[in-house]
């Protein structure tokens, strides 16, 4: 039996190194400096916040860097209701906008799977299409068309449908179009992955068996589906919730979201560590219930077994 050289045994040991060590490198260091930030207070200076690490100061240096360490900036989010409100709103608005995309997207990925199958990546194409194009760019374009004089109002007043501007713009109605419009993408193709890979004598097979179209639907494609409809979901609702662009642009001083907030402490109040605060917040509000339920999910399927 040859023993491969000393090189090529290191290497395969560290190959699967490599994701943790991009884990540590650009998820666990700036969420260490970031949770360092946020028990730190403000200061105008350069840092915009104290205290900060002397590495020349020795033990005492160390010593004083953590006695300065507090947490008043969380008491500060407890005591202000504007950081709650913001919070509870990104939420809802995220969780609205997360059922509307899965309506909207479901029957989109449904019709995709079941198209012919030359036609199917081509579908795929011109669902990917709109990433082509910059961000911000699609999100001014909406500007144009939801404006009181912008082309919305101008078709609809056109065909008569109504008689005076729908005042679209600046609303949370506004939020809602920008966000499905921005992150469809990103629940069509995990639904299209899920239900393109089932298996269509499954249906069949309800059908023989007795049951309606609708049943099979229900009872077969859905639950089979249910993967794809909690990665899309996941997919769209975590980033909707720290959305700032579609709300600053197209929301108006009314729509209350945490992205905004965000923006507002770090570059208006230049309030670092409060913003840093708030970011842990939000980051713990999300990360936990997902592994909640993850490990429910991994129990489930333990017990399955």
């Amino acid at each position: 039996m040859t023993v491969p050289p000393r090189p090529s045994r290191l290497f395969a040991r560290l190959v699967p190194a490599v994701p943790f060590l991009w884990l540590v490198a650009f998820f666990l260091v700036p969420f260490l400096i970031v949770l360092k930030i946020s028990l730190s207070d403000p200061a105008s200076a350069q840092p915009p916040y104290r205290p900060v690490l002397d590495w020349a100061g020795g033990w005492e240096g160390l010593s004083a860097f953590i006695a300065g360490l507090d947490l008043e900036s969380f008491v500060t989010l407890s005591g202000d209701p504007l950081y709650l409100d913001a919070l509870l709103s990104s939420l809802r608005i995220a969780l609205v906008g997360t059922g509307l995309l899965l309506a909207v997207g479901y029957p989109l990925a449904y019709a995709m799977a079941r198209a012919p199958a030359r036609w199917r990546s081509v579908l795929v194409g011109l669902v990917i299409l709109p990433f082509w194009t910059s961000f911000l760019i699609r999100i001014y374009a909406w500007i144009g068309i939801l404006r009181p004089d912008g082309f919305l109002d101008a078709a609809l007043i056109g065909l008569g449908i109504i008689s005076r501007p729908l005042q679209l713009l600046n609303t949370e109605t506004a939020v809602l179009i920008g966000l499905v419009y921005a992150y469809l993408p990103f629940m069509v193709l995990p639904l299209y992955a899920s239900l393109e890979r089932q298996d269509p004598t499954l249906v069949e097979a309800a059908l023989d068996l007795g049951s309606t179209p609708r049943r099979a639907f229900w009872t077969v494609t859905v639950p089979l589906s249910l993967p794809g409809v909690v990665a899309g979901s996941l997919l769209c609702f975590i980033p909707m919730v720290g959305e700032f662009v579609v709300p600053d642009l197209l929301g108006g001083s009314e729509t209350l979201m945490i992205g905004r907030t965000l923006w507002s402490e770090f570059f208006s109040n230049r309030d670092w560590p409060l913003a840093s605060a708030v970011a842990i917040v939000l980051l713990v509000v999300l990360v936990v219930p997902i592994v909640i339920y993850r490990e429910a999910e991994a129990r489930r399927l333990e017990a399955g077994r």
